[in-house]
């Protein structure tokens, strides 16, 4: 652009427009007329004192403020920034400018067609260089985002009045929000889900059905989900540019105030996300630790997890300052705090050494717990499986302990150790174990909770055998039973022999019961919670204790 129009365009900011009123004849014409100048449409955002605080050259879309330098009022306010627009081409603007608009959260949207350049004669009066104009702004529905008026003179759009405008908008979007307040107390979340080449619909779908109920574990309601298909993640964003903009978009129009996604995001994905979205943005594995937050009762407990919380953070400080500056905020909140993560990172990292030596030292103890077990000749068996697959319904049965059970992800986290007197499978003779009740895993368990609970995961490798709990029940059973075995692969002392227990029989059809039975010959199939096929256990646990015992 010529230094001329360049300092037209900077004029703009000295203009003042009445705060009652959304325009003014003169200030439209101006900003039609450079437009016109330089064959560019242009757009100006004025607050509500009537200041223009920006203009910029491009579309609405292309100009749009960044969310995270926009006020941030909750869902019951717009933003206080309203947008005079000019447009080369004489029509309605489109879905994309408008997306903009509610993006943005604009007050309104002015979108001024131009004539074609100079002023043209009507009537014996002069247009100027606006040919029609168009107001737009959100409107508080469920079913619909926005509201384009029909073409409108300039003339009549300058006398409108702008304030009871806003003021009756926002109203409505209080008792919109208010509503909503009171239907859910929970964070309403968007879940966006990812499939790449690599995974199959069904897995892709279990995945997705899985973080949904993480995100209700975790005390979320999800609202909406949204789905997108690509050959990899995108580097900087995971999703495209495009779905981007549909999920926020998405957020706004349903009332979210967190996106959740489906799988692991880098520190520098989250970050480009929020600054896109203008919203909190967390992952799979942030929602787990959550729920880790909120279930660890004992101090060993809430010592690994607040470990595995703050070697998550630390590579996520930057940019993070706000979210983590409230305890208790909401999901990817809880946990440590603010004094321990809006620290300095050496800070952070000194404290991180000091939970690693607690951690070390909570080893040691259970280390010398199993000795004396060991000495006393009592053969122990660990109760392992999918998070959710009944371990602690059944060793409630089997031992009359009271271990909290609930129909969750994650509902046990410390480990519970009891007695169960059993016939010695030789001797016929009564013989006691011990049961211990272990966290249960999960798909893809994420590398810090896999170090964090080290010492929990210990009660695993130094059992005599295990006793690998399976919910029959579940759709991805098969899938579930692959990646205990991984984790169980993976883990730095191979455990000992395993019984497979098929539980929840009760709730599966028959055709899934003979299949299983026929593709595990050796396993035990029972119901934890109806007490069936608890005798046949018995039998079989006597013969995997006499199997290790003889083995070792």
């Amino acid at each position: 652009m010529k230094p001329s129009q360049i300092k037209q365009l900077q004029r703009l900011y000295h203009q003042r427009l009445p705060g009652d009123r959304i325009t003014t004849f003169e200030f439209a014409q101006r900003l039609a007329a450079i437009s016109t100048d330089i064959n560019q449409p242009v757009c100006a955002y004025v607050n509500r004192r009537g200041q223009v605080i920006r203009v910029g050259v491009g579309t609405v879309r292309q100009t749009q403020i960044p969310p995270l330098e926009l006020p941030r009022y909750g869902a019951e306010r717009l933003s206080g920034i309203r947008c005079i627009a000019t447009q080369l081409k004489s029509e309605a603007p489109s879905d994309a400018v408008l997306t903009a608009m509610v993006l943005q959260r604009l007050d309104a949207l002015v979108t001024l067609t131009l004539s074609g350049g100079g002023f043209e004669r009507r009537g014996g009066g002069a247009t100027g260089y606006v040919k029609q104009t168009y107001l737009a702004h959100l409107v508080p529905h469920p079913e619909v985002t926005w509201t384009v008026s029909p073409p409108l003179n300039l003339d009549v759009l300058s006398q409108q009045d702008f304030l009871a405008l806003v003021e009756g908008l926002e109203e409505e979007f209080r008792r919109e929000y208010v509503a909503q307040q009171i239907s859910s107390e929970h964070d309403r979340v968007l879940l966006v889900g990812l499939m790449t080449n690599h995974l199959s619909a069904q897995r892709f779908q279990d995945g997705l059905l899985e973080v949904a109920r993480l995100v209700e574990t975790a005390g979320g309601e999800v609202l909406q989900v949204l789905r997108q298909k690509r050959p990899a993640p995108h580097p900087q964003t995971v999703v495209g540019e495009g779905k981007v903009q549909e999920i926020a978009l998405a957020a706004q129009t349903v009332g979210a105030n967190l996106i959740v996604f489906d799988r692991d995001l880098s520190p520098a994905q989250v970050r480009n996300l929020e600054m896109q979205i203008g919203l909190r943005v967390v992952d799979r594995t942030e929602v787990i630790l959550d729920i880790f937050a909120q279930r660890a009762q004992s101090g060993a407990g809430k010592l690994q997890v607040e470990l595995a919380q703050l070697e998550y953070m630390l590579p996520r400080l930057a940019g993070r300052g706000r979210a983590m500056s409230r305890l208790g905020g909401g999901i990817g909140t809880r946990g440590p705090g603010e004094t321990k993560l809006e620290t300095e990172r050496r800070a952070i990292q000194r404290r991180i050494s000091r939970l690693q030596q607690e951690v070390n030292q909570l080893q040691a103890h259970r280390s010398r717990l199993r000795q004396q077990r060991q000495h006393q000749e009592v053969p122990s068996i660990a109760i392992v499986g999918y998070t959710n697959a009944g371990k602690s319904t059944l060793l409630n049965v089997l031992t009359n302990a009271e271990v909290y059970t609930a129909d969750q992800l994650f509902a046990t986290l410390d480990p519970t150790t009891r007695r169960l007197t059993i016939t010695n499978a030789e001797t016929h003779k009564p013989l006691s174990i011990v049961l211990t009740d272990t966290v249960g895993f999960i798909h893809d368990l994420p590398p810090s909770l896999m170090d964090a609970f080290r010492a929990t995961l210990e009660e695993v490798t130094e059992a005599d055998a295990l006793m690998h709990v399976v919910d029959l029940s579940h759709s991805a059973w098969q899938s579930q039973i692959r990646s205990v075995m991984t984790i169980l692969s993976e883990m730095p002392v191979t455990p000992g022999p395993a019984l497979l227990v098929f539980n929840k029989v009760d709730q599966v059809d028959s055709e899934t019961l003979a299949f299983a039975k026929e593709e595990y010959p050796q396993a035990v199939f029972i119901s934890a919670s109806d007490r069936l096929g608890l005798e046949t256990l018995r039998q079989r646990l006597a013969q995997l204790v006499h199997y290790a015992v003889a083995s070792n």
